[in-house]
């Protein structure tokens, strides 16, 4: 896999970490056997402060999407950059959730090499296709339908893109939305991004930052017909038994497509 791909190694070997405690906030199985299929491209387990934030941060972000996945109410599902994420198989879906993971040929092609023929708690369907490029064709013509409600996943993902390749992703996403249809990524703590930027433990995925949207994110989704929640991370780490040992302005945002008109 190239340098992009291998970052989503780094978030299966925190969550194959975080599988193995007590008291963890998921169960991914899958984490680990992505990450023993490449042994020589996963990333060390550098514990800085700022590493072990980042890491914090991917544990939290795993259990608030499920939650919001689990709790969406779409029977249609779609993942942006997918990378390495487990959830069509470890999650309980309603039966007649139709799922969509849409990434790079080559590392879907990886995931479905480990996963060999394990099955799906719900219809997959595997899109291949570069998201700074005309993947809305790619969508429908594997059998997504623009009309039904959709819940929308773009988890680490926007920090990857120019802000003109976020605002037309997004933009994109809002054209294949109907009414109904929801939405979640993160919202970045700027500070800890710019420490980030010259840290030597971050560096394998700060190098590849483009810097996403160039405004708020619930400015962009109200300008666009979205009305949006933002969560902060500390109410939600500590909802979850895991109050956060400092303070960070980063956290996630929620949208719903239509329900302000």
């Amino acid at each position: 896999m190239d340098e992009v791909s291998k970052t989503a190694l780094g978030v299966a070997r925190v969550r194959a970490a975080e599988s193995e405690r007590a008291d963890r906030l998921f169960d991914d199985p899958w984490a680990a056997k992505f990450c023993a299929a490449a042994p020589d491209q996963v990333p060390g387990g550098e514990r800085t402060p700022l590493s072990l934030a980042f890491a914090f941060h991917a544990i939290i972000r795993t259990r608030f999407y499920d939650d919001y996945l689990r709790e969406s109410g779409c029977r249609q599902v779609v993942l942006l950059a997918a990378g390495l994420d487990s959830r069509a198989y470890r999650l309980d879906w309603p039966a007649d959730t139709g799922l969509y993971e849409v990434d790079l040929p080559k590392v879907l092609a990886f995931k479905d090499a480990v996963l060999g023929d394990a099955e799906p708690r719900c219809a997959r369907t595997v899109v291949p296709a570069d998201l700074r490029d005309d993947w809305a064709t790619a969508l429908p013509d594997s059998g997504f339908d623009p009309t039904l409600p959709t819940a929308w996943l773009a988890e680490g993902l926007l920090i990857y893109l120019t802000p003109t390749d976020a605002d037309q992703l997004l933009s994109t996403v809002t054209e294949l939305s109907a009414p109904g249809s929801r939405i979640a990524f993160e919202r970045g703590d700027r500070a800890h991004q710019d420490q980030a930027v010259n840290s030597p433990s971050m560096q394998r995925y700060s190098a590849l930052w483009k810097g996403g949207l160039d405004r708020p994110a619930s400015q962009w989704l109200a300008e666009h017909g979205w009305r949006a929640t933002e969560h902060d991370l500390g109410p939600v780490a500590a909802a979850y038994g895991r109050p956060i040992r400092k303070e960070t302005s980063s956290g996630f945002v929620t949208a719903i497509r239509g329900a302000s008109t």
